[in-house]
């Protein structure tokens, strides 16, 4: 009789297309199969010492183990608005613009389980990180989509985007409430300019919708590139809010501690909902936190030397294997287009034969949306000896498929 329960809130989320391979790499690795796995964006190095000493410092004070605060402790917002101040001129009130979170993820969950009412509508450009959208979904909200396109530096086409907009602002009912953006963008790396918030907090203005901006990546930058914030802009206080995370920065995924910053309106419903959902992390990782974000800065700059130099290895190894593929400006990821030899597999395929046939765990872009199905995403989360040992694999896999 229970089989007749429906809930119906899971229902409307599909089956995790990513399952698939984790599925047939995890039989490999019981199978005692060397799998090279650039499949997950999780970080393989270690956190910074500084910001670990500081964690077992604070956790052997009995003080410090009790309930914590669930929009996170004064210091840590604190730490998170001179972040914002230092690093792109602006000032945030740590009290009412700020709010910790476990992981940007979760904050973004519950940010749009706060704000978001039954029926309402949200716009998300694919391909796309799947909680973008489905954070939306789980809240009985609506999504409207259209394409990403860039150039072959991975920056954004702004017309194209900003038309797709705003045919998507005038064209879907409910008119949308919400936009939400992503640059550097997981999983493509496109990369946008100061102009590009400009341009888009004066249409939120004019349209009045909100803005949902999630920049997890912007510290992994190259060549000279700055990822902007969208606060860099006049008034974007007023429209819009910021997701940020230690994950990447710093290696510190597994601690989970990320933020959202901005417009009070927003940040205040996200404190509430969490003032009810979850007593906030544990303090130590709280305080630890804030050393990092206080302390010296030369350890995140490391870790993206490390990720750009992978990068190279990848690119040029991959390249003389027969995969051809362009650097990225930032981000921890390559996004690259299936080989033309096996572009007919589409990227749920060669995916599978990839793992199955050459070891090497990848991505599909089918998994971001419809729109990425030529492309799979290539995490950098294994060194330069592995790298070179897929290539050798890469380029007997394809040897079969060329004439």
């Amino acid at each position: 009789m229970f089989d007749e329960i429906e809930f119906e809130r899971i229902k409307r989320l599909p089956k995790y297309v990513f399952a698939a391979i984790n599925e047939i790499k995890l039989q490999m690795r019981q199978n005692g199969e060397d799998v090279i796995d650039f499949s997950m964006g999780n970080p393989d190095g270690p956190t910074p010492n500084h910001i670990i000493e500081k964690l077992c410092e604070a956790a052997h004070k009995p003080k410090n183990h009790g309930y914590s605060a669930s929009k996170g402790i004064y210091k840590l917002r604190l730490a998170i608005a001179d972040t914002y101040k230092r690093k792109y001129g602006v000032e945030l009130n740590p009290d009412t613009q700020v709010c910790v979170s476990m992981g940007s993820k979760e904050g973004y969950v519950h940010l749009v389980q706060a704000i978001t009412n039954p029926g309402d509508t949200a716009v998300v450009a694919e391909p796309a990180y799947p909680i973008h959208y489905y954070a939306f979904i789980l809240s009985g909200a609506n999504v409207a989509t259209f394409g990403l396109k860039w150039n072959e530096d991975y920056e954004l086409d702004m017309e194209s985007y900003f038309q797709s907009l705003k045919n998507a602002l005038h064209n879907t009912m409910p008119k949308p409430k919400f936009v939400v953006t992503n640059f550097p963008h997981n999983p493509t790396t496109i990369v946008v300019y100061k102009e590009f918030y400009e341009r888009l907090v004066a249409l939120a203005k004019q349209e009045r919708f909100y803005i949902i901006n999630d920049i997890a990546y912007a510290d992994l930058s190259f060549d000279g590139y700055v990822a902007p914030s969208i606060f860099e802009v006049d008034g974007a206080l007023d429209v819009a809010v910021e997701g940020y995370t230690l994950s990447k920065s710093y290696n510190m995924a597994g601690w989970r501690v990320g933020c959202f910053v901005g417009n009070e309106r927003l940040i205040g419903a996200l404190q509430k909902i969490k003032s009810w959902l979850d007593y906030g992390i544990y303090t130590p990782i709280q305080i630890a936190s804030t050393i990092a974000l206080n302390g010296n800065q030369e350890c995140v700059k490391e870790i993206a030397d490390k990720y750009e130099k992978r990068m190279e290895v990848l690119i040029e190894s991959f390249g003389a294997a027969g995969w051809k593929m362009k650097k990225p400006k930032a981000s921890m990821f390559i996004w690259a287009e299936i080989p033309e030899c096996v572009k007919h597999l589409g990227s749920m395929e060669f995916s599978k034969q990839l793992l199955q046939e050459a070891k090497i765990a990848v991505s599909p872009g089918i998994g971001f949306g419809h729109e990425g199905d030529n492309y799979v995403r290539i995490a950098l989360i294994e060194n330069e000896n592995r790298i070179r040992q897929a290539a050798r694999n890469l380029k007997k896999f394809l040897s079969q498929f060329k004439a």
